[in-house]
């Protein structure tokens, strides 16, 4: 019987808590149980050559959108292919009920299971959810979602309190599908701050894990900007749609998320997809002022690559906007600086047609939908532009890997490390690559990165042991498990 089941030889190991070596990594049953130099390649049932390739934990890509625009189980199959291609093995997708999604209301003891029947045996990557608490009964069911879902994370989209996802909401209740007598405003979130809150004490064990997200946006600010960048006419596309959604907006709802936090005693906050200078600003405003609410910070890779004039489209159009190349040389420094905990791609698959439409509105931004993939160049992204501005290797594993798997609960991920799942991406440094949508195995046809030279490249990927990016290319069926938080965690 062999020693291994795989042995990685000759990589550069970046572990997330400790010093890169040049050596080799043996795997056996799924998890890793060895590192060091110059195992013994006989004692493995398969051995791989590296090539001198760096070896980062698999990406813990904690911000996707699966099923968003597109039928779930088809998302979870094309998407989590895309997301190999990046070096991800583990994907955490929000959900929540109303229209996308699964386009229908009602309590999570009946939506998850359908959600969970969707998913499996599809995925090519492991995978679990963030739900977010939509009306009062979701609140109560808060227990319910940790004790017999594994959900021990939630997120509230503050800029729903007027807005659809695209833009304007004629009717938030029912494009929310809210119960009568409802809505979904500061009250509301306030409400489930204190729900969440209570969930921590009723589960102390888990309290670490069991956090709330915030997609910080102020609605009425977006409504007045909106209303007074198409009265005005003199911006076009992305700057346009920057300028409707401003940074301040980002700043003002992160003090009001904040101070509810410290009203609610939640100390759990996850500040998503930080956009822009003031954002960052707030955001460290308020963990100064709140020192006793322990703060997250994230950042997704495309605010970090791409401003609303580089972008090589209106496919570019997301919430929150994309910024200014200022906005983007001060999220780098707040990365470097140790102010940003994680990286994402929010990754949210969206067809040509469904994004741009036709006619005339195909080159109208405010009636473009929003969002757009990316999972695939987390790493050659991250790593790429990271390295060259002096980021350090271990610093890139902490925010594409450990930081998310500490937070979020994934006890056996996130690291380069025995004992911990065999969770592997193999980049090359000196591989640069010119992004082009066809290369991307993603059911997106386009993509806002498109002509970008990423200045690193995925190579192999492995899930658990199992190669699933095999020299650029996704490899097997999907074995990729939905992974259970909190109390019914396996």
């Amino acid at each position: 019987m062999s020693d291994y089941d795989l042995l990685i030889k000759n990589v550069k190991v970046i572990g997330a808590n400790a010093e890169p070596f040049h050596g080799d990594i043996a795997i056996k049953d799924q998890v890793i149980v060895s590192l060091g130099r110059n195992l013994v390649a006989e004692s493995a049932q398969t051995v791989v050559d590296g090539k001198g390739k760096l070896a980062f934990p698999g990406a813990i890509d904690a911000h996707q959108h699966w099923g968003i625009y597109n039928e779930l189980s088809e998302d979870t199959a094309s998407e989590s292919r895309a997301s190999a291609q990046g070096g991800v093995t583990t994907g955490i997708t929000y959900m929540r009920t109303g229209q996308y999604y699964l386009n229908q209301a009602g309590p999570y003891r009946e939506f998850m299971p359908k959600v969970l029947n969707a998913t499996e045996g599809r995925a090519h990557i492991d995978y679990t959810f963030h739900i977010a608490p939509m009306s009062k009964e979701h609140i109560a069911e808060l227990p319910v979602l940790a004790n017999d879902f594994g959900v021990t994370s939630f997120k509230i989209f503050m800029f729903y309190g007027g807005f659809g996802l695209h833009g304007a909401s004629a009717s938030q209740r029912d494009f929310l599908m809210l119960p009568e007598g409802e809505n979904y405003d500061i009250a509301h979130f306030e409400a489930v701050m204190r729900g969440v809150q209570e969930l921590r004490e009723e589960l102390p064990e888990y309290a670490d894990e069991i956090t709330l997200g915030l997609h910080c946006e102020t609605a009425e600010i977006m409504r007045a900007y909106t209303q007074m960048v198409q009265d005005e006419g003199t911006l076009r596309g992305l700057e346009a749609y920057s300028a409707a959604r401003p940074p301040h907006s980002e700043g003002l709802a992160i003090t009001i998320a904040s101070y509810l936090a410290h009203e609610t005693k939640l100390p759990t906050i996850n500040l998503l997809h930080l956009s822009s200078a003031k954002a960052l600003e707030a955001a460290v405003l308020m963990a100064h002022t709140f020192p006793h609410v322990n703060f997250r910070r994230e950042v997704t890779l495309g605010h970090l690559l791409a401003s609303y004039n580089t972008a090589a489209n209106i496919g570019g159009k997301v919430n929150p906007p994309l910024r200014s190349e200022a906005d983007i040389e001060s999220l780098w420094q707040h990365l470097a600086e140790g102010t940003i905990d994680w990286v994402v791609s929010d990754h949210a698959c969206c067809s040509e047609e469904e994004k741009f439409g036709d006619g005339e509105s195909r080159n109208d931004v405010f009636a473009a939908k929003s969002g757009f993939g990316g999972a695939e160049y987390l790493y050659p992204g991250l790593v790429g532009a990271g390295l060259k501005r002096g980021v350090s290797e271990r610093r890139i594993a902490q925010l594409a890997a450990w930081n998310p798997a500490q937070r979020f609960g994934l006890t056996t991920k996130g690291d380069i490390a025995v004992g911990y799942d065999a969770d592997i991406a193999l980049v090359d440094p000196a591989q640069s690559t010119v992004i082009e949508p066809e290369d991307s195995v993603s059911s997106q046809e386009y993509t806002p990165f498109e002509g970008f030279t990423l200045e690193a490249a995925v190579t192999d990927t492995f899930l658990r042991g199992q190669h699933i990016l095999k020299n650029g290319d996704v490899v097997g069926q999907p074995t990729g498990r939905y992974v259970a938080r909190g109390p019914n965690a396996s």
